[in-house]
């Protein structure tokens, strides 16, 4: 099958407006042939100057040029203005198409594809690279119908009063030329590729640093505690410095080449007057003079626009990255699973296809049972979890709830059966009422209220100045950690489906909003099938069973006696945990 131009690929988006793109290449290549004309007009002005000279009260239809020549730079403008109009009208829809197509198949990707990006580089992809194809069309296309029909121009223009002339204005143009396409070749693409690349490594790694600023002012660490973040600025530094060194040398050749012509001119205009001036001759060569520097403007503007082409293509090609990631495969039939047990079945998962985040796990939950996920970080515990929410699928083994495997459940039918707190609860800069609402849309603001009461919000909404009308993020109304994760409680409690899935529920919580997290999470667990990761060892002591995961397998499972019984990985973890909590910070005592 051949492999579609990016034209095509970016037509694809514009439906109906398709026609106003090719119309601004029509209009462009009018203007450019249109603003040749007032140089003709230009050239009759030197001309009839010349010819009653020194009696220029003869040159009777000077004015009359004059003025055709600035009406015809008017048209021109008109013209252009026309051709951009079109060519905007039809970018702005493709941008828009291309920025909806991607939202809609990000939105139906699994998280763990979302996590794999980063949301810096999303972002990055569904707003900069967008924004390059929209340029690329509005401008570039245009610009480039009208740079290649202006040299086509000139080259009449320059050929016809006297092609001695025409010949040596074209010399410069070819040198020029050929070190424009050694500048924006094949090297030229991939150096770009690699600049984007640079720019995305550094936006996503900044996304991620930003959020991070909490603890770097809790803990007073500088940028340099930020390893990845200093590395992707240092790695863009070094890569932009290289490149622009690597180019200044052509880059002087091309500009000493485009301005040379004047040079060339000269060298003509004194060769070919060795047997005397003749007004002809002259008069040509002043034209010349005024016209050649059309040249090299034409000449810059095709390279910026090979370069925007490149830029266009890189564009594409990371939208096509995204839109090539595959959703997850949707069942059509309505299987709702028997109860909220869970098991699973010799499960891997590698996010890199190299080490497996999780190794032939296989363990079962029945319905009802609270069960604790512990173990060292990167043992696989939030792998473990997003599988059973299907946030991606196992590369081996299958996970089932109630007995069917979740791949056969519709997506709409599992969100149904389960909740689930992150350790990072997000918001929407939303009032309180939808962001709880989310959960069951159809809700009532009673059951909205009451979900807000069984979650120990009640305090947080009496101190907002609207209650649950307020709107988080705006007029300074923004919550703590242990606010925010109470409030995603509530939205779990509304949802009320029978498997929930805790990540660190309390990891933010001050002590203060620790015990009131504590009490929502006891309301929101009754009757339910729960699974919990925590590092906090005190808080899964009551669990049916707790699962001691490292290297992505399970080490050791069992109650909290049990597994303090058999010495083992947990004894040695409890005892650390327990000599934590017995710190004090100490102050040296008074001279």
């Amino acid at each position: 099958m051949k492999k579609q131009s990016n034209l095509s690929r970016l037509m694809s988006y514009a439906g109906g407006h398709k026609i106003l793109t090719y119309l601004s290449w029509a209009l462009s290549v009018i203007s450019a042939l249109l603003a040749l004309i007032p140089f003709w007009y230009i050239w009759r002005i030197i001309r009839d100057i010349l010819e009653v000279s020194p009696d220029y009260s003869q040159a009777v239809n000077v004015t009359q040029y004059g003025w055709s020549a600035v009406l015809f730079a008017i048209i021109s403008i008109v013209v252009y203005i026309a051709a951009l109009l079109c060519s905007h009208l039809s970018a702005f829809r493709v941008a828009a198409n291309i920025r909806k197509e991607l939202m809609r198949h990000i939105a139906a990707l699994p998280l763990g594809v979302t996590e794999k990006y980063g949301s810096g580089k999303l972002r990055r992809i569904v707003n900069t690279s967008s924004t390059a194809t929209e340029t690329y069309l509005a401008h570039r296309l245009p610009d480039k119908a009208g740079a290649i029909a202006t040299p086509i121009g000139l080259l009449v223009l320059l050929l016809v009063f006297d092609w001695r002339l025409g010949l040596l204005s074209l010399v410069p143009v070819v040198l020029g030329f050929l070190i424009m396409m050694k500048m924006t070749g094949k090297n030229m693409e991939q150096k770009l590729k690699e600049y984007q690349n640079a720019l995305s490594d550094m936006s996503n790694e900044a996304v991620e640093y930003v959020r991070g600023v909490p603890v770097v002012k809790t803990f007073g660490q500088t940028i340099f505690s930020f390893k990845r973040f200093k590395a992707t600025i240092d790695n863009y530094e070094k890569w932009v410095i290289a490149y622009t060194k690597a180019l200044r040398l052509p880059m002087m050749f091309y500009t000493t080449a485009i301005n040379g012509v004047f040079a060339f001119l000269i060298a003509g205009g004194i060769i070919f007057t060795r047997n005397g001036v003749t007004n002809e001759l002259l008069l040509n060569l002043i034209f010349y003079i005024i016209i050649t520097p059309v040249i090299g403007t034409t000449l810059t503007k095709i390279m910026f626009m090979s370069e925007d082409s490149m830029i266009a293509a890189d564009a594409i090609s990371r939208i096509d990255e995204i839109l090539n990631e595959q959703p997850l495969s949707e069942e059509e039939k309505n299987n709702v699973p028997a109860d909220n047990s869970i098991t699973l079945e010799h499960v891997s998962y590698s996010y890199d296809g190299k080490k497996n985040a999780l190794n032939d796990v296989s363990l079962s939950i029945k319905p009802g049972q609270t069960i604790a996920l512990i173990g060292p970080s990167g043992g696989g515990k939030t792998t473990l979890a997003n599988l059973v929410t299907r946030f991606f699928d196992p590369q081996k083994g299958r996970v089932l709830i109630g007995n069917i495997d979740i791949r056969l459940i519709p997506k709409k039918t599992l969100m149904n059966q389960v909740s689930f707190v992150f350790q990072h609860s997000r918001l929407i800069k939303a009032s309180i009422l939808e962001n709880v609402r989310m959960a069951k849309p159809e809700a009532t603001r009673e059951e909205v209220l009451e979900a807000l009461k069984s979650a120990q919000c009640l305090d947080i909404i009496e101190k907002l100045p609207d209650g649950i009308d307020t709107v988080v993020g705006t007029n300074g109304v923004y919550l703590s950690g242990g606010e925010q994760q109470r409030i995603s409680i509530a939205r779990a409690i509304l949802k009320n489906a029978p498997i929930l899935i805790l990540d660190e529920a309390t990891a933010f919580a001050d002590p203060d909003n620790e015990v009131r997290v504590q009490q929502a999470l006891s309301a929101l667990s009754k009757g339910k099938t729960v699974i919990m990761i925590a590092h906090r060892l005190s808080s899964i002591t009551d669990t049916d069973c707790i699962y001691v995961l490292q290297n992505g397998q399970i080490a050791e499972s069992g109650t909290h006696s049990q597994l303090l019984e058999k010495n083992g990985l947990f004894t040695n973890m409890w005892k650390n945990y327990s000599q934590s909590t017995e710190w004090k910070i100490s102050k040296e005592a008074k001279a």
